[in-house]
């Protein structure tokens, strides 16, 4: 008979080690580089995340983070299921939800900071002022949220029939570059639509504001952080608490600029200078607790030009509803 009970016991430890630890949730979040994702880095540098699931009483929780550039490449990594969550403009999300017909969903907003349009031509002076001759740098052609912008302002200026009346002046380039061959005036690029910290290099620089996004849309998002509906259909719970994580973040960014500016320095590595980001931050128009329903801004135009297929019906439809 104690044979027996030993011989039952060992069989049970042996099948429970065999099992995975019970609830265990791995969290794989994809993140770009750039302040317009700083929520993010204060989450993972101060672990946010890790410490309001252990204060809810979340057990075995992890949070696995990696980094990409381009919309293109974070929603693949969400449509291969390499990752739950990722970060990226509106316009690529857009894109995304259209084509999952909804299954992917905003989670939180990251940020909304202006998007500028400048140039060294001083005689440009709105985007009527471009000719032929004119090349303008976007990270996309046609898809990023720079492309998207200026299709909007061509779209206001000349009729939604004409929206892409500017699209052959574009060229495809990262910030960084257009930025040097902007400064250097040795490069057919006389323009490009910059985001942060780019923008404020450049006016440093001594160019100027063709277009400030904020003249088309207002104060809107432009940054979002976005899931799909399988893993919230699992684990709605790590969505809400992601959602109040990114919220304390952001709240965290506007009480403790200086902070925050010398941790996005330290951690990005960055070769900008305090005075630079903390500029950024200090900008009126920017902020990392932008109000979600600009998203439908986009939506309705990418509809207007068939860059998707179908309308949400309301700014709701785009976000996961998440209940305290």
């Amino acid at each position: 008979m104690h044979k027996r009970i030993v011989f039952l016991l060992a069989l049970l430890l042996a099948s429970a080690s065999a099992l995975p630890a019970a609830h265990a949730v791995e969290l794989r979040i994809c993140r770009q580089a750039g302040i317009s994702y700083l929520p993010l880095l204060v989450i993972e540098e101060q672990k946010l995340l890790e410490k309001n699931a252990a204060k809810a009483g979340i057990k075995n929780f992890t949070v696995t983070w990696t980094e990409l550039s381009g919309g293109a490449a974070v929603n693949e990594a969400l449509l291969s299921e390499s990752v739950d969550l990722i970060s990226g403009g509106v316009p690529p999300f857009l894109r995304l939800w259209d084509k999952t017909q909804g299954r992917v969903k905003i989670v939180a907003v990251l940020s909304g900071l202006p998007v500028l349009l400048t140039t060294s031509k001083t005689d440009v002076k709105s985007i009527t002022d471009f000719t032929a001759n004119d090349k303008i740098a976007v990270p996309s052609l046609k898809v990023s949220l720079q492309a998207l912008l200026l299709q909007m302002a061509v779209a206001k200026q000349y009729g939604i029939e004409n929206f892409h009346k500017l699209d052959n002046l574009t060229v495809q380039m990262k910030h960084a570059d257009a930025y040097i061959a902007l400064t250097s005036g040795k490069s057919e690029i006389t323009a490009h639509f910059a985001s942060e910290p780019f923008a404020t290099r450049e006016l440093r620089a001594g160019l100027h504001t063709v277009l400030n996004s904020y003249d088309l849309l207002g104060p809107t998002v432009s940054q979002v952080l976005s899931g799909s509906q399988k893993f919230y259909e699992k684990h709605p719970e790590i969505f809400r608490l992601v959602n109040k994580t990114v919220n304390e973040a952001s709240q965290w960014i506007h009480a403790n600029k200086k902070q925050a500016a010398e941790l996005y320095l330290r951690v990005e590595k960055s070769k900008e200078s305090l005075d630079l980001v903390l500029a950024i931050l200090e900008n009126p128009q920017a902020t990392f607790l932008a109000k979600p329903e600009g998203a439908a801004d986009y939506a309705d135009f990418m509809h207007a030009i068939k860059a998707i297929k179908t309308k949400p019906a309301s700014w709701k439809d785009l976000y996961f509803q998440l209940p305290e």
